[in-house]
């Protein structure tokens, strides 16, 4: 059996922290809890064992979910795993030697270009872990380009992307995240000109988020402006799907566009991995994180791909790269690809309409119900915020043991807003599904 570490290893990581054995450290933990068991026969063959295991999981069930918050349930083509799987893509892990790697070049190649296509973007990079990662790094680039030190959030930001940018700038960088007011779903704007007002002279980026996590649309264009007024970097994370309605984020002067590539090609996955969207202006790309792949000629005049300008922790001093993110999500970046691939812009387009067409109807529906009203006034997307008769999580359960994920309570992240649920809709969601729903969601007292 594989250890870590030796014994020695062990007694001495132990003593360090003042315990003699592991068991001091989990004697406060239930003793229930503490390697329970599941109850599995002993010495069965491997297809009597997998048996047992599928109908341990059938008692998951299989809930009709309305679930969103920054994970969408969005029908992946067959060609996707199709592709993906092969073994020239799903076990490559570098593609530093060129001459062996062109494949996996072309295909970053191809990733970087439509992203900067859908995000109205000059350039675009490899790839960065997900969309939390994504923006935090955008916030780094905006510190480094303008030398100043606070980043203005919205209180709307997705809280999973409010933590990441928390702990990037613990301990590091001096960097100040003040938040933005958002009573009504959006940015409010006497606080932002207030808070523009307080910290003139010394804000590195806005950050906009449209649709933001309570699914409202954000006016890019005219943060953007003030943004910049300020002379503060304008930095706009977006879901990708929804810019096949929306203007792109750098057709109204936004500096940095990210996001997350998952409702694009990436299943569910139990929260990962996904994949970060990162695209920028030109003036910022050599101070862009992560890989860039570029297109060249060879000496027979040959079309080529290489990585190109990597000012990266792996070939300078560290405290002067751009970033310790020197790889990217491959594997999950071609999924993206050949997912937007198979729908073409039209497709994107329609898709988009699609999603917004039965987020609607779904929340018109539900609006109708008595003692249910919509929390925000503002356009949304497919993700849209109720306010329930009764606290949410609670009347959430309720619907659970009908059979139905109606959404995500929000007490956790804002608990201000413990009578309100986030529901999302994709298109995988038929009009029976939504009438299911909004039909429960009526019975329940």
């Amino acid at each position: 059996m594989y250890r870590a570490n030796s014994e020695k290893d062990e007694e001495k990581l132990l003593k360090s922290i003042g315990v003699s054995s592991f068991e001091d450290l989990t004697r406060r933990l239930p003793k229930n809890h503490l390697n329970p068991g599941l109850g599995l026969p002993k010495s069965v063959s491997e297809l009597e064992f997998s048996r047992v295991i599928e109908s341990l999981a059938r008692k998951n069930g299989d809930p009709l979910s309305f679930l969103g918050a920054g994970a969408y349930d969005h029908f992946i083509s067959a060609v996707v795993p199709a592709i993906q799987s092969r073994g020239e893509f799903a076990t490559a892990y570098t593609p530093y030697q060129a001459e062996a790697s062109q494949g996996t070049l072309q295909s970053i190649f191809e990733f970087q270009s439509m992203v900067a296509e859908i995000y109205g973007m000059d350039v675009a990079n490899a790839s960065l872990y997900d969309g939390a990662t994504a923006l935090a790094e955008a916030v780094i680039v905006a510190v480094r380009q303008t030398g100043k030190k606070v980043a203005l959030l919205p209180d709307a930001l997705h809280p999973h992307y409010r933590r990441t940018l928390e702990t990037y700038f613990a301990a590091t960088h001096g960097v100040q995240l003040v938040t933005l007011g958002c009573p009504k779903g959006i940015i409010e704007e006497h606080d932002l000109d207030s808070k523009v007002k307080n910290y003139q002279g010394k804000i590195a980026a806005l950050v906009i988020q449209s649709p933001n996590f309570f699914g409202c649309l954000e006016d890019g264009e005219k943060l953007t402006r003030i943004a910049h007024a300020a002379g503060a970097i304008s930095i706009v994370s977006a879901n990708p799907l929804a810019l096949g309605l929306l203007t792109p984020p750098g057709e109204y002067g936004a500096d940095i566009a990210v996001g997350d590539g998952q409702p694009l090609g990436i299943p569910l996955s139990f929260g990962g991995p996904y994949v970060g969207l990162f695209g920028c202006k030109k003036e910022l790309m050599r101070k862009m994180p992560g890989r860039l792949c570029g297109k060249t000629l060879d000496a027979d005049g040959k079309t080529g791909y290489v990585l190109t300008l990597q000012a990266r922790e792996q070939h300078i001093r560290r405290e002067k790269a751009n970033s310790n993110i020197c790889s990217n999500q491959n594997l999950m970046a071609l999924g993206f690809t050949l997912q937007t691939s198979c729908l073409g812009p039209e497709g994107l387009k329609e898709l988009a309409e699609l999603n917004l067409q039965l987020a609607h109807y779904a929340a018109g529906q539900i609006a109708k119900i008595p003692g249910f009203k919509l929390s925000f006034p503002n356009p949304f997307f497919n993700e849209f915020v109720v306010e329930t008769p009764a606290p949410a999580e609670s009347f959430h359960q309720k619907v659970l043991n009908m059979g139905i994920l109606a959404g995500f309570p929000l007490k956790n992240y804002f608990p201000a807003l413990d009578h309100h649920l986030l529901i999302n809709v994709t298109e995988k969601k038929s009009v029976e599904d939504i009438d299911r729903l909004v039909s429960v969601l009526r019975s329940v007292k």
